[in-house]
């Protein structure tokens, strides 16, 4: 079992003819993902080959999804481009849309989240690395090769603490890791993942990766304290960081005690997730649990 990508999803490359498009089609390919199409406007007909395997481009994603039977969009476009291509997955009735691109300004942002609410379609991001069900599917920018099917769930605002906590978990493994985007609004959110992740019987725990600024992770904590019947441990990024200063994702903004990663450890603690102070301690903690 995994959540939200499995080994029988079909994925299609809005964006998949350019650069960061073309490379992470093919990495995705190498991992094992089922990429059917690719959608660039202006390029249909033409096919795109991936050291021996021809993925073909569509004008729009409705015709693709019509032609493969799609139900998974990666997200690879410019920022000034983003909303109109959710949008086109939204309509095209797509069931999971990741949004790599970063940079997308907030308003398109709420746009197209408010578009897709009550609509069959998940979003994942803006400015996130997707999401991995190692040894099924890869949807995004996660290297494949650096952890294990296993049962341990992941959700994480930071793309390279995702990373680096699948790498130092990796011989116990994943079920998932989703990396939801560090953006002040996102389309699936913490609490959505351990929702999830509570959901599936092939799931045993789960960390989670918050970083400073938002309430996010205290309404996670109220979820966990309320819903959650497996154990939970958790890091928050930024306890160095300094009051009132900007860091990194735009989300990442401390406002008086709210928001910062004090605040948001003892929320987390209250809730009876184990927090550790930094990656390395967490996945220490996890190993407890899981090992």
């Amino acid at each position: 079992m995994a959540i939200f990508l499995t080994e029988s999803s079909s994925v299609i490359v809005q964006g998949m003819t350019g650069s960061e498009g073309r490379k992470h089609t093919s990495r995705m390919l190498a991992s094992g993902t089922r990429v059917v199409g690719g959608v660039t406007p202006g390029k249909g007909g033409q096919q795109v080959d991936f050291d021996g395997t021809g993925v073909p481009v569509f004008d729009g994603v409705a015709e693709a999804v019509a032609e493969t039977g799609a139900d998974v969009t990666v997200i690879f476009v410019p920022p000034r481009f983003a909303k109109s291509a959710v949008v086109e997955a939204i309509d095209a009735g797509i069931g999971l849309a990741v949004v790599i691109t970063e940079g997308i300004p907030v308003h398109d942002t709420t746009g197209f989240w408010s578009y897709a609410q009550g609509r069959s379609t998940r979003i994942i991001g803006p400015n996130c690395p997707g999401l991995i069900s190692p040894g099924k599917s890869n949807a995004g920018i996660i290297p494949a090769d650096i952890t294990q099917t296993g049962r341990i769930g992941l959700v994480s605002k930071s793309g390279t603490l995702t990373y680096q906590m699948m790498y130092e978990l990796r011989d116990i493994g994943f079920s998932t890791a989703v990396g939801i985007g560090g953006d002040p609004v996102v389309g699936t959110t913490h609490i959505d993942c351990l929702q999830a992740f509570e959901d599936d019987p092939e799931t045993d725990a789960v960390v989670m990766i918050g970083e400073i600024g938002g309430d996010a992770e205290e309404r996670a904590a109220e979820f966990i304290s309320a819903y959650m019947t497996k154990p939970v441990v958790g890091y928050v990024a930024g306890f160095t960081a300094p009051e009132g200063k900007t860091m990194g994702h735009a989300g990442a903004i401390v406002s008086g005690s709210a928001g910062t990663a004090l605040a948001k450890q003892e929320a987390l603690e209250a809730a009876g997730v184990r927090v550790g102070r930094t990656p390395s301690e967490t996945a220490v903690l996890m190993r407890e649990i899981a090992g």
